[in-house]
């Protein structure tokens, strides 16, 4: 049997402990994530904002995962020095009135664009309405960094 390296990095390893749990624990109170849940999608909200900067695509955040990318923004000081860190500028959330839900493609690319910048995707958390955006092949071991 041949062992295969895993050289993916979570989002949870860019930032302190201290802060993740934070977050995780914001997801919990005010979005009703249970524990578990709350850090896998912290997880991803991380790897999704640190993607940003270096994306040639719309980067949409699933259902899932907006949870606890709303639940770092509440961390105001700590949400900008991680977008300054990982995105060159801060990443502002300005909503728009009627622009409408989230687009499963849309979605989907943003899942690839992650998994190019060498983070682990979580199939699972990337939802649109109920439906699977991810398809990732996570498990493959295909490399979409060479997309």
């Amino acid at each position: 049997m041949t062992a295969i390296a895993n050289d993916l990095r979570t989002g949870r390893a860019l930032v302190d402990p201290e802060l993740f749990d934070s977050i995780a624990e914001f997801t919990v109170i005010h979005f009703g994530y249970d524990q578990a849940k709350a850090e896998r999608a912290t997880d991803q909200a991380l790897a999704f904002l640190a993607t940003v900067g270096t994306a040639t695509v719309k980067m949409v955040p699933s259902d899932d995962v907006d949870g606890a990318l709303h639940a770092f923004i509440l961390h105001t000081a700590d949400y900008r020095d991680f977008c300054n860190k990982y995105a060159g500028r801060f990443l502002e959330h300005n909503p728009r009135p009627g622009g409408g839900g989230r687009v499963l493609e849309d979605v989907q690319a943003t899942a690839h664009a992650i998994k190019a910048n060498g983070f682990v995707v979580m199939d699972d958390l990337w939802t649109v309405n109920g439906e699977n955006a991810a398809q990732c092949d996570s498990d493959c071991g295909r490399d979409y960094r060479a997309v």
